[in-house]
């Protein structure tokens, strides 16, 4: 299968009933995602979507067999529903909502850390656009028809320059196996090495192209990994070339603070890692197909 989910896995939706889960959930359902019931305590015993509302992340998972879930709650509450998740034995969560506060997530990754050693979860986001392995799962809210099934892995802090990276290499003929946003906040989840790491194992991955930003070491992180366990080819772009330091750029954790966060420090750690650099937004399908191409003649 794609690492995280495919067309088998069950899936759930936290905040199911809710505007935006609604929307999304229909989406999901529509793209061909396994969608096996959601959750908004106090609902629990109706339908929705044609789908059973359950109370708890428990209850639902002992139900239905879940596997993953994706989190439309509100940012006060969302914590509390990563947790559930976790303590409910699920293996892959998505969370979208933005503005989550950073000792929340604090919290959340020190009680994953601490308790679910287990059972771990793989968490993505806050604030991210999910995950989609085109062709059989979308577990988020890009628009699933710019992604076309193939063979290079994706990985972005940004959601809006991940839809444009899959419009981009469609238009090349190039699709894509798995696409991982991250999320833009400061403390997320996953960071790029974890899913790098994913990547290296997965049968259905040639490369990866990286979508990273100004702010925080993860793309640092990233590199290092990548000169010392990779046997895939890496490309990356990254975005903020003229941001001012000091300045926060869209995303919560887009803000250089430290040496090694500015966009040209991390493009030359990259560049030194082996990494192939995108130079501009406009040019990363064509700095993937030359990857592609390369590894077409070695074959």
């Amino acid at each position: 299968m794609a690492i995280y989910v495919d067309e088998n896995t069950p899936i759930l939706i936290q905040g199911f009933t809710g505007r935006i889960g609604t929307f999304h959930a229909q989406e999901m359902i529509d793209y061909g995602s396994n969608v096996v019931g959601g959750i908004t305590p106090g609902k629990g015993g109706t339908t929705h979507l044609g789908r059973p509302v359950f109370n708890t992340v428990k209850g639902a998972v002992d139900e239905t067999g879940a596997e993953a879930t994706i989190v439309f709650v509100p940012p006060p509450f969302a914590a509390d529903a990563i947790m559930e998740a976790a303590d409910a034995g699920i293996r892959y969560c998505v969370c979208i909502t933005d503005g989550i506060p950073a000792q929340d997530m604090i919290r959340v990754k020190r009680y994953m850390r601490r308790y679910r050693k287990d059972a771990r979860m793989r968490l993505t986001g806050p604030n991210c656009a999910g995950t989609i392995s085109p062709g059989k799962a979308m577990l988020g809210i890009m628009p699933g028809h710019i992604y076309m099934p193939g063979r290079v892995g994706v990985i972005g802090r940004s959601g809006t320059l991940g839809y444009e990276a899959a419009e981009q290499l469609k238009t090349l003929g190039i699709g894509i196996s798995t696409s991982v946003g991250i999320g833009g906040d400061p403390i997320n989840g996953s960071s790029f090495r974890d899913i790098l790491e994913d990547f290296e194992k997965d049968s259905e991955t040639d490369a990866v192209l990286m979508i990273g930003e100004i702010g925080g070491p993860q793309e640092a992180e990233a590199a290092q990994f990548a000169k010392e366990h990779m046997s895939k080819p890496v490309i990356a772009y990254i975005a903020g070339l003229s941001a001012p330091k000091g300045r926060r750029m869209g995303h919560a954790g887009a803000i250089v603070s430290a040496f090694g966060e500015s966009a040209a420090e991390k493009v030359e750690i990259l560049k030194a890692a082996g990494v192939k650099i995108c130079p501009t937004p406009a040019d990363m399908g064509a700095t993937v197909a030359e990857v592609v191409a390369s590894l077409k003649k070695v074959a």
